[in-house]
């Protein structure tokens, strides 16, 4: 078999220049230190690479949530919190005017600077946050929540949750509307109201109120008409002729009046034909509290009239503290929730920059050993070429 000069000069040519390919991807590799420059260098290893980078951008933009998500509750949380002291500072300014030595002139200059405090309770229901956007409009971030029109404050958001991914499957809620911090709050102690009747006039004060036996509530509406300062019947307010459901006995200058599993806490004297309505709670905003609490002081004459109303209204306020006191403690739980999310992100963050290592990069010290070694077999390729140059009967001859 015959093998020609230029068959075997071709060869020679291109086993340098695989030669030289192989090098160059080696240097290549050392330059950058990755394993794999194109996806034919390893098809398995580059896909399950793709796969590993995903899920690592995905966890990423977790973690940028979480952070966003921490920002806005903390921002949520101080508000809360700020208006909770105003809450303190009116319920000082109310006790302060049920004092018996205040006059309407006094209780005027309180009512005035409660008109202030309101102001400010609207504008912390106003509250943005950094990205501009309110905190207490629910889903409508951008629309004012809260609009004050002299005492009364109207509600312009809506009652959704905003929600943030904080892992996969995993939800969090980044705030809370107006609707459920401001406006739906529990009046009187929780369970039931209580209200003065309007004719009445004694000096009789209802004060604190709770429910002593739950079994027996069953949240009906009802009357204590006094039939004497000493003696009462209950009625069903639906029957107001009707039967007395129940009577008993008041010990006179402060007592207790007890029915159906309902305990009110009276002071004063009663006078004959004085009543106290008591019905089921409903939901009364907290700016509707304040604004009671104003017009009873700005209203002249005070007594046990306005006494009366400053008492509801206090169990009012005292609803709307623990209010924003729940509130804060969902926050602070849902802060918990990310904190422990952020470490798992953070723990899963090092395990898929672990795999990608392990998948895309360089072994130098392997990489260093292999590019000596083709750097030898080119030196060899290159050698051999020479010699094969001089292979001719020319040469021979000489």
């Amino acid at each position: 078999m015959r093998i020609s000069t230029s068959w075997s000069a071709q060869q020679s040519v291109n086993t340098m220049l695989d030669r030289q390919y192989d090098l160059s991807q080696t240097q290549l590799a050392l330059g950058n230190g990755k394993a794999i420059q194109t996806p034919a260098d390893n098809p398995a290893a580059a896909a399950r690479a793709v796969d590993v980078s995903s899920a690592s951008a995905q966890n990423d933009q977790y973690t940028r949530n979480i952070q966003s998500a921490n920002t806005k509750l903390s921002a949520e949380e101080s508000t809360i919190s700020s208006a909770g002291d105003i809450l303190d500072r009116i319920r000082t300014l109310t006790l302060e005017g049920m004092n018996g030595t205040q006059t309407d002139e006094s209780r005027q200059s309180i009512a005035t600077e409660l008109r202030q405090t309101l102001g400010q309770l609207v504008a912390l229901g106003n509250t943005k946050d950094g990205q501009g956007e309110y905190l207490f409009a629910g889903s409508r971030t951008s629309t004012q929540p809260f609009t004050q029109s002299d005492l009364s404050v109207s509600y312009g958001g809506d009652q959704n949750q905003r929600m943030v991914a904080a892992a996969a499957g995993l939800q969090v809620a980044t705030g809370d509307s107006g609707s459920d911090v401001f406006m739906s709050i529990r009046g009187g102690n929780g369970t039931f109201v209580t209200s003065a009747g309007a004719t009445n006039t004694g000096t009789a004060v209802v004060g604190a109120t709770s429910v002593t036996d739950a079994s027996q509530w069953d949240g009906g509406s009802y009357t204590v008409n006094f039939t004497s300062p000493t003696t009462y019947e209950i009625h069903d307010a639906t029957n107001p002729t009707g039967p007395a459901l129940s009577t008993g006995t008041y010990s006179g200058d402060s007592g207790t009046i007890n029915f159906k599993g309902a305990q009110l806490n009276v002071t004063g004297t009663p006078s004959t034909g004085d009543s106290f309505a008591v019905g089921p709670s409903s939901s009364q905003d907290v700016f509707s509290t304040v604004a009671g609490i104003i017009n009873a002081f700005e209203t002249p004459g005070g007594g046990a009239g306005m006494n009366n109303q400053l008492n509801a209204q206090l169990q009012n306020l005292d609803q709307a503290q623990t209010s924003f006191t729940d509130t804060r403690t969902k926050i602070g739980a849902r802060m918990n929730i990310l904190d422990q999310q952020t470490q798992i992100s953070a723990d899963t963050s090092l395990q898929y920059a672990s795999t990608l290592s392990d998948l895309t990069e360089l072994d130098v010290a392997s990489a260093a050993s292999k590019f000596s070694q083709q750097q030898a077999a080119l030196d060899a390729a290159q050698q051999s070429y020479v010699k094969m140059q001089n292979l001719s009967l020319f040469n021979y001859l000489k």
